[in-house]
């Protein structure tokens, strides 16, 4: 079993918009058979924390184009993007480079 995990999430650019205006958050991912990962944990924020329009946020099984992702202030794509393991403490920083008029 993997133990939970514990991380940091944020949201901005307007992102934050569609978790109630919360930019950020604490959570803590509760223990499963296999390691989390980033795509595991977009279902996992669309299921608990994401409040409205989740077209907005996913598309597919991915963040949708234009939501910049950020790993421990690195981009997600030198990470492994949605492969890329969670560990205990890390920061995971969603930014909407899209922005309505």
């Amino acid at each position: 079993m993997a133990a939970p995990v514990a991380i940091h999430l944020e949201f901005g650019g307007g992102a934050e918009l569609l978790f109630n205006g919360v930019k950020e958050h604490h959570v803590t991912l509760p223990s499963q058979s296999e390691p989390w990962d980033v795509k595991q944990l977009l279902v996992w924020i669309q299921r608990n924390l994401l409040k409205e329009r989740p077209e907005l946020f996913v598309q597919g099984d991915s963040v949708r184009p234009g939501i910049l992702v950020l790993i421990n202030d690195a981009d997600w794509e030198l990470m492994g993007e949605l492969d890329y393991r969670l560990q205990d403490q890390d920061n995971i920083v969603f930014i909407s480079t899209l922005h309505g008029g």
